[in-house]
């Protein structure tokens, strides 16, 4: 029988534990990366790389948002359907209309399942036009 060895097993724990980090991830919607254009008039058009495991229609990115820094939705741009076999996928909203005086926002995508990602995108925008 060999003896117990304490480090080799406390060293499979931490294993474990950085190993799974990762997947607590994996369920929620994630922004990966976002663009903000100024249009005439004053609006903005938004662009947002999002990466899920969207795993059919049960469980799958359905939309993003742009946010104010307090938290007030400005825009929503449903995702209709899945997209298993495109990941991560952009797209894109148009004509969000943003308060005077803001100089950045915050793109956060959601899924059906789990609600708002935790992993969002500070956006700083450009001048108006």
């Amino acid at each position: 029988m060999k003896p117990f060895c304490g480090a080799a097993f406390l060293g499979g724990l931490v294993l474990s534990a950085v190993i799974s980090v990762p997947s607590a991830h994996a369920d929620k919607a994630r922004v990966l990366k976002a663009t903000a254009t100024a249009n005439v008039g004053g609006s903005y058009s938004f662009s947002a790389t999002i990466a899920h495991a969207d795993s059919g229609w049960k469980h799958y990115a359905d939309k993003f948002e742009i946010l104010a820094p307090d938290g007030t939705v400005l825009g929503t741009r449903i995702l209709y359907h899945p997209h298993v076999d495109e990941q991560p996928f952009t797209r894109g909203l148009g004509n969000v209309k943003v308060p005077a005086g803001l100089t950045e926002v915050i793109v956060r995508a959601s899924d059906n399942v789990h609600k708002a990602g935790k992993v969002t995108f500070t956006v700083k925008l450009p001048p108006r036009r």
